[in-house]
């Protein structure tokens, strides 16, 4: 199956929202206290790859599949 990018996940909890990139990379949208932080994860080694492949394929029950529009009202409401 080929997938289109980018692609949004977030966790179950909605603490944490993701830009998928690629198959090798992510930002991670979190929530800390009150505070909105960007990380911005690049994989390297085999482990980093699996997950990234999980967030896109195997998702359930770890991460919602989301769209844009709601990726987007997340980081406009926490900015």
């Amino acid at each position: 199956m080929k997938i289109k990018f980018p692609q949004f996940r977030r966790y179950s909890n909605e603490l944490s929202y993701f830009k998928i990139w690629s198959e090798k990379k992510f930002d991670e949208y979190k929530i800390t206290g009150k505070k909105l932080e960007k990380y911005e994860f690049e994989a390297k080694i085999l482990p980093d790859r699996n997950y990234i492949h999980d967030m896109l394929y195997q998702y359930e029950p770890y991460w919602d599949l989301i769209n844009e529009e709601e990726f987007n009202a997340f980081i406009a409401k926490h900015n």
